[in-house]
């Protein structure tokens, strides 16, 4: 689970039949946590919005935690942080 702060979002009109009515955002792992700081595009279903800073679950993680078991997810905002003292 990675850290990170929520930079933009993404449009597909385009898209897997199991991602129809999904929301995309760009998610910059912040600095401090991760030293690879390329931005990544996250399904989510938390309603975050831009300038949050969220949890984002990878890989096998994240298709659970978006709750679509069988969609071509890599990345999801499982939560939205309310407090995280010293992250920006």
């Amino acid at each position: 689970m990675i850290i990170g702060k929520v930079v933009g979002s993404i449009v597909a009109t385009r898209k897997n039949e199991n991602l129809i009515g999904s929301k995309f955002m760009i998610v910059e792992p912040l600095k401090s946590m991760d030293c690879n700081s390329n931005r990544i595009v996250a399904v989510d279903n938390v309603g975050a919005g831009i300038g949050e800073i969220v949890l984002v679950a990878q890989g096998s993680a994240a298709r659970i935690g978006c709750g679509i078991d069988s969609s071509p997810v890599d990345a999801a905002i499982v939560g939205i942080v309310d407090d995280g003292a010293g992250l920006q």
